[in-house]
């Protein structure tokens, strides 16, 4: 099965350097499910003839703002249009969970509670706990029409979005190893407002246990069409 990356951001030279850029991430992150893959540039204006150029996409992360305006932003929102419309399952992990649902009428804002930084926990739709690494300050505060919450918690409300069996999206980095996030908060902290209490605390539990990979089975069975959609 072939999967488009839309690259939304690209990671700091060091990351690269080590892990690999985000598309590089997910390839490693989905290597033993047996996908193809092609990385389009979105951020860069490298865009897809269409929905049809894959089977399935996945919507990185990204520095940007949903709401800012960049060049790449406006044809990204069309081509998740596009890709909603069509019978293209979609992926969107970060701004790709936040570019798809302003794209699809929801909306993205910087909050004022600040920063989630490393290490959280979630509630998903089953009552069950899911945990992952996070890093993010904008949120979707309003979910699109349709949109059905399955992943919340006091933070963050909306922190995992499914639309029916077209798009399933989620707010946290589940895709970043222990060593991207530890290189994170060490290097950016002191810089921008990030706090430096959270800033400790996501590197010292960076190597707490997660369930990202029960979230690659997950996000890998909902491209192939095998996830079951909680009610």
């Amino acid at each position: 099965m072939r999967i488009g990356i839309l690259q939304c951001g690209h990671v700091t030279q060091d990351i690269e350097d080590k892990v690999g850029d985000f598309d590089q991430m997910f390839r490693t992150f989905f290597a033993d499910q047996g996908f193809e893959f092609q990385t389009w540039n979105v951020v860069d204006m490298d865009f897809p003839t269409g929905p049809d150029a894959a089977e399935g996409w996945i919507v990185t992360g990204s520095k940007h703002g949903a709401y800012e305006d960049h060049a790449f932003i406006p044809p990204l929102e069309g081509l998740i249009r596009a890709i909603h419309d069509s019978d293209r399952r979609m992926i969107g992990i970060c701004f790709g969970h936040q570019i798809i649902a302003k794209a699809l009428g929801g909306h993205v804002e910087k909050v004022a509670k600040g920063w989630g930084l490393g290490h959280q926990s979630y509630t998903d739709a089953r009552g069950g706990t899911i945990r992952v690494n996070a890093w993010h300050q904008d949120q979707v505060v309003k979910k699109p029409a349709g949109a059905k919450v399955w992943a919340s918690n006091d933070f963050c409300e909306n922190a995992g979005l499914l639309y029916g069996q077209r798009a399933w999206t989620l707010q946290p980095h589940p895709e970043f190893d222990p060593w991207v996030v530890q290189n994170m908060a060490s290097t950016r902290k002191g810089t921008l407002d990030y706090p430096d209490n959270g800033m400790d605390s996501a590197h010292k539990r960076a190597n707490d246990p997660t369930d990202r990979w029960d979230l690659a089975r997950d996000m890998g069975a909902f491209l192939k069409g095998d996830y079951q959609v909680p009610a």
